[in-house]
């Protein structure tokens, strides 16, 4: 669960972060009213849970009170990047003499925590690993290691920083990595970290993942998960009990597990363009997969749909009738390739081809994108 700006801002200045001083509003007249706590000149922020909202207008800034309104009024109920604009968050603007990054993350391959600085902030960090990959230095921590003060103090001196500048980045990193650990959050970061003429630090970006899995031990954590997913086939997903990401393609995918998944995805990558990953995460009933297919079949624009089942010990041939149904009531036209394999998997593939769907029994996923592509290469059967 990502949390919005203001929440996570809220997070890092209890752990002693040097966060910019801020007030949250909902309406214009709140807006005004924080200037009582928060000095002109403000950066008003578009509260959304989505990346690149200056781009795209979700950050403008205001010298007087009658811009605040003024700005407000115009970001409230506007769209940015698709998600609607219900609160901002009026926040000091600092003087500015170099923007820096920092963060933190999980490194699934290293089975570590990767804490990161870079010496050009306000910018993607993506962008910069690839631009200016020098501008990156890293330090790994490995649970239930933290992250000590002196090894802070190392990683800013690597990045070529001195004297009580050089403390007061680590001091960040120190807080950050606690925030981090402390919310069993997937990742932390502020972006950017801001030093000021003076020298001075203040973190005028608040980013927070949280692991899903452990919200549990986070009373404290907001409770509305369903509502902050925007997307409304992610959003349904979550309420049927399977994992869905919506991507730019145009070939629906259903899987079984998530490494299944992600080996179809690379696999049908290669030649095609996913327009999903999902997984299903249990058991395959017929109700489930009946759920699951209608689901992925409401992105418009479908070229096709590649069904991936194994089922050990649970039997599959009930999913079957689930996936039929759905094809029958929506009278799918384009290809269907399914590789369906376990338990009861002849009674499978039986279901499914008198439905028209294109069986593949090979044990390589490969051999099921051949068949789409060949599929797709035929066009509509005559």
């Amino acid at each position: 669960m990502r949390l919005h700006e203001h929440e996570a801002a809220s997070l890092f200045r209890q752990a002693g972060l040097p966060v910019a001083p801020f007030a949250v509003a909902r309406t214009a007249d709140e807006a005004v009213a924080a200037l009582a706590k928060v000095e002109l000149p403000v950066v008003i922020k578009a509260q959304v849970l989505v990346g690149s909202r200056g781009k795209h207008g979700g950050i403008v800034t205001a010298d007087t009170e009658a811009e605040v309104r003024e700005k407000t009024a115009s970001l409230l109920g506007k769209s940015v990047r698709g998600f609607s604009v219900e609160s901002v968050m009026v926040s000091k603007k600092v003087a500015i003499a170099r923007e820096l990054y920092v963060g933190v993350t999980v490194d699934a391959v290293a089975g570590a925590i990767t804490v990161i600085l870079g010496t050009a902030g306000g910018i993607d960090v993506e962008t910069v690993a690839k631009e200016r990959p020098e501008a990156l230095f890293r330090r790994t921590v490995v649970p239930p290691a933290e992250l000590r003060g002196y090894e802070a103090r190392a990683l800013a001196r690597e990045a070529g920083f001195r004297g009580d500048l050089m403390v007061k980045i680590a001091d960040v990193l120190v807080g950050l990595f606690r925030v981090f650990r402390k919310s069993d959050a997937l990742i932390a970061e502020v972006n950017p970290l801001v030093v000021t003429p003076d020298e001075s630090l203040w973190a005028v970006d608040a980013v927070l993942e949280v692991d899903d899995s452990a919200l549990f031990r986070h009373p404290e954590m907001p409770k509305d998960t369903l509502a902050r997913i925007e997307h409304p086939i992610e959003r349904a997903a979550k309420e049927i009990g399977v994992s869905y990401v919506d991507l730019e393609g145009d070939i629906a995918i259903i899987s079984s597990g998530a490494g299944l998944g992600m080996a179809t995805m690379d696999v049908v990558g290669q030649r095609l363009k996913p327009a999903n990953f999902l997984e299903t995460g249990g058991g395959i009933t017929e109700d489930l997969m009946y759920k699951t297919t209608a689901l992925v079949l409401q992105k418009p624009g479908l070229r096709g749909l590649l069904i991936n089942l194994y089922g050990g010990i649970n039997p599959i041939h009930e999913g079957a009738k689930g996936i039929v149904r759905v094809l029958k009531e929506q009278r799918v036209t384009f290809p269907v390739v399914a590789k369906a394999l376990g338990n009861r998997q002849e009674e499978t593939w039986a279901t499914l081809r008198e439905a028209g769907v294109i069986i593949v029994t090979d044990i390589a996923t490969e051999a099921a994108a051949d068949a789409l592509c060949a599929a797709l290469d035929a066009g509509p059967a005559s």
